[in-house]
């Protein structure tokens, strides 16, 4: 499965917000440096989604807000 994830880092609050087109956009705590905001959405999404980390990868946007993420559900 894939997603279109907006990333919105350094947000007072942790949560994942489902849009009405399917996508999805995610606040994250943690600011946009060394990679720490997508350890925390890879990490968010493995709950959100209950697989492991392991299973979610980005596929497109590592540097940037709008991201492709892939999630393998075939467990």
């Amino acid at each position: 499965m894939q997603k279109k994830v907006k990333v919105k880092p350094n947000s007072k609050q942790q949560k994942i917000e489902e849009q009405p087109d399917g996508s999805l956009t995610a606040y994250l705590k943690s600011p946009p440096v060394d990679g720490k905001a997508n350890e925390e959405l890879i990490k968010l999404l493995a709950d959100k989604f209950d697989t492991p980390k392991s299973h979610i990868r980005i596929k497109l946007g590592l540097s940037s807000q709008q991201k492709l993420i892939e999630i393998d559900t075939d467990i």
